[in-house]
Formats: structure tokens, C-alpha cells, sequence
């Protein structure tokens, strides 16, 4: 019949590997101290059967006898702060699972009250020249681009992890808030004005002027027809012709001689046309309100709504490509930039003393605000903790130590034994 399986020790799961070298280093220094004490045992058995033949075996019995009191002594103490002694529901011992929470409590306590101060914060930041190291660091390239990569990588997925119809609303309101309710008369009219003062519209009428030329050149056969077919049938076709060439050269004529002079009777009349449009955007209610009715028409609900779709799905997917594309332009000056803020974080001592002063602020404040919450993390992490595995971690950190006060406990018992036997012998004897 086949035994039932013992269930593994959740820690033998969770041991890493320094933590397996731990747990082989402790046994072995539990085999020394016991290997210490089985010795003191067994020199107090030689000394006690032999003293009676070899009076000078007593101080051997009593180094003995010390060394084992010692060590069984400091083997109680510290096997009490683990767990019972022999199983035995002593007072006092196994403190640290019975009382794991309290010490927890009071690391948490310990953590707020002395390191998770303003002064303590302050006073190691102000000595630690944070801009410089950073300049420094990130002035080299290929921590420019680790941080770039990691930086893209994290833009990357919060660009995915957004709903987008949540950004195609935010977008349709601002649009809507900052675009399309606010009045377009007076804005535009004020604009228009500027450019005419300005004379920045003539740029405009000389390349409007010369498409127009140009495209006359081109298609002398548009005018084929456009006055002939209203002359009457009797008309000969030869003069049809001709009034149709005529008015080809009459409009290249014209169109040439705005090109041609600057001040030009219908360049004066674009110039007072658009004047006066500035001006009735700015003042004639009936002119504005026309602009107003168009705008309404064009960005209704709507095409509002799949302009911004539209927007949001143009802008997402171009800077997901850059970000994903490490030769990208945008990659690219991401990097370049952040060499470029490494080589002033270090040559400019202005800069470093305000991003310096900013850290030390910030963390102050951050400390001074949340320090209990810091602190409580402790506390509550070892609340959670099984009291068996906060055990065996303790003591694998910690207990190889402890077996040197073992060790040592047995050292110091036979010294101390050996010393009262001698003194006392010497007294009485």
C-alpha cells in the first residue's frame, strides 16, 4: 500500500538561488555549534569517569560542563525566536511567528519615524548630485536610446490601451467648444484686415493671376463656341471663328495686364472687395450671420463627429508607425533631444540647481504626505505573510549569524566554567 505523499514546503517552492546557498551555509554552521556541543559532552564525560585517576581532568570537566550550558542556553534563545523548544509550549518563544504582525507594526514605525522624514530626505538629496549623474547618463547615446525605446514602448501602449471613442469625444467637444461655437465673423474679419494693411494678399492675386494665364495658353479651344453659338445661324462661320479667337485674346489681354501692372484697376477692385469683406465680418450682422449659417451647414453633428474619428484615427496610427520604427524621425529626435538635455544638465550648473531643487521638493513633498501610506506597505505586507514562511525566511537570512552566538556561547561557557573552577579550587583548596 503506498504512503501518502508529505505536502511540500511552500518555502522550498519559493527559495531562490541565494536563498538555497543560504539554507546550505545555516545547516552547516547548525552542525558546527551542534559538533561543539557533542564535544563539551563528551569531554565532560572523560573529565567526570577520569578525574578521581587524573585530578587535573576536573578543569576539563568543568570547561566542559560550562561549554554545554552555554550552548544548550544560547541554543534555547535562539531556537525561542523561531519556534518552541522541543515543541514545548513555553512562554516566550517562538516570537517571531506568534508575534509577526506587532514586529511588522513596528518595522512600519521604525521605517516612518526615522527614515521617512522631510529633514532626512532633504539632507541626503541635497548631497547627491542628482541632474549631474542623469546628464550624464543620458548623454550617452545608447542610454538615449534605451530610454527612447522604453519610452516609445510605453507611449506605444497607452495609444492602444485609450478607447478611442472616448478620444474622438474629447476631441468633438474641444472641437466643438473652440472651433465651432465661438462666432467666425469677427476673427476672420480681423485676420483679413491684417493681410490687407499688410499687402500679404498680393502674393495671392499674382499666382491666382498667373494659373489663370496659364491655363488660357493651354486651352485656347475652351472658347470655342462660348460666344459664337449665340450669334445667329446666318453669321458665317469664318466670323464665329474669329469672335471666339477674339475673346481668347481679350482675356489673355486682360489677365496679362494684371500681371503686368501692379496697379491695375482690377487689382484695386480686389483689394476694395476684400476690404469691405473684413470689414462687414467685423460689423454687418447680416454678413456674419451668412458665415454662421455656412459654418453650421458644413460642421454639422455629424461630420463633426467623423472628423474627429477621422482625426484621432489619422493621428493614432502615424504615431504608433513612428513610434514603432526605430529609424523613425520621430525616434530620432526623441533621442536627440534627450542627449541634448544630458549635455545641458551638465554644463549648465543653472539647470542642475533647479531640477535638483525640484527632486528634493518633490520627494519631500511626497514624503511628507505619504509617508504613512509608505510605511503602512510594510506593515501590511507582513500581515499578509504565512507565519511558517516569514519564519524560515527570517532565519535563513539571519540565522547563520545566530549560530555563531551558539558557537561562541559554547566557547565562552567553558571559559567562564574553567575561571569559576579555578578560582573556586584556588579559594578552598
Amino acid at each position: 500500500m503506498a504512503c501518502a505523499s508529505r505536502p511540500a514546503n511552500p518555502l522550498t517552492t519559493l527559495l531562490s538561488p541565494a536563498d538555497e546557498e543560504r539554507r546550505r551555509r545555516l545547516r552547516r554552521m547548525k552542525a558546527i555549534a551542534l559538533g561543539a556541543l557533542l564535544l563539551m559532552a563528551a569531554l565532560f564525560v572523560v573529565g567526570f569517569a577520569f578525574q578521581q585517576e587524573v585530578p587535573a581532568l576536573a578543569y576539563l570537566r568543568a570547561a566542559a560542563e560550562g561549554g554545554m550550558v552555554g550552548a544548550l542556553a544560547d541554543w534555547f534563545a535562539v531556537t525561542a525566536l523561531f519556534r518552541r523548544p522541543l515543541g514545548l509550549p513555553i512562554p516566550h518563544t517562538a516570537i517571531i511567528p506568534t508575534r509577526k504582525d506587532e514586529i511588522g507594526r513596528n518595522l512600519g514605525e521604525f521605517v516612518e519615524t526615522n527614515f521617512l522624514e522631510a529633514d532626512v530626505v532633504r539632507a541626503k538629496l541635497a548631497t547627491t548630485p542628482i541632474a549631474a549623474r542623469l546628464g550624464g547618463w543620458l548623454r550617452q547615446p545608447d542610454n538615449a536610446e534605451r530610454v527612447a525605446s522604453e519610452g516609445s514602448a510605453l507611449a506605444q501602449g497607452v495609444l492602444r490601451a485609450l478607447s478611442d471613442e472616448d478620444v474622438q469625444d474629447v476631441i468633438e467637444s474641444l472641437a466643438r467648444s473652440h472651433l465651432i461655437e465661438p462666432g467666425w465673423g469677427e476673427p476672420i474679419g480681423g485676420w483679413l484686415e491684417r493681410v490687407i494693411e499688410s499687402e500679404a494678399h498680393h502674393g495671392a492675386v499674382d499666382l491666382a493671376a498667373e494659373t489663370v494665364a496659364a491655363w488660357l495658353e493651354a486651352n485656347p479651344d475652351a472658347f470655342d463656341g462660348l460666344v459664337s453659338r449665340r450669334l445667329p445661324s446666318w453669321v458665317p462661320s469664318v466670323a464665329q471663328r474669329l469672335v471666339d479667337q477674339t475673346v481668347h485674346h481679350e482675356a489673355v489681354t486682360f489677365v496679362n495686364a494684371v500681371q503686368a501692372d501692379p496697379e491695375h484697376p482690377a487689382r484695386r477692385a480686389i483689394d476694395a472687395y476684400l476690404a469691405r469683406l473684413a470689414d462687414n465680418l467685423q460689423h454687418d450682422p447680416v454678413t456674419r450671420a451668412r458665415l454662421e449659417q455656412a459654418k453650421s451647414t458644413l460642421f454639422d453633428s455629424p461630420r463633426i463627429r467623423r472628423l474627429a474619428g477621422e482625426a484621432w484615427d489619422v493621428a493614432k496610427q502615424g504615431l504608433l508607425r513612428e513610434l514603432a520604427d526605430p529609424e523613425s524621425g520621430l525616434r530620432e529626435r526623441i533621442r536627440a533631444a534627450l542627449v541634448e538635455i544630458g549635455a545641458r544638465l551638465e554644463e549648465d550648473p543653472t539647470l542642475r540647481t533647479r531640477v535638483d531643487t525640484w527632486v528634493t521638493d518633490a520627494a519631500v513633498f511626497v514624503v511628507e504626505r505619504y509617508r504613512h501610506d509608505i510605511a503602512s506597505l510594510i506593515t501590511d505586507t507582513v500581515e499578509r505573510w504565512d507565519p511558517k514562511e516569514t519564519t524560515d525566511k527570517i532565519e535563513l537570512m539571519v540565522g547563520r549569524d545566530l549560530q555563531f552566538i551558539r558557537l561562541n556561547g559554547t566557547v565562552v561557557g567553558a571559559l567562564a566554567g574553567l575561571t569559576i573552577y579555578a578560582i573556586a579550587h584556588a579559594l578552598l583548596g
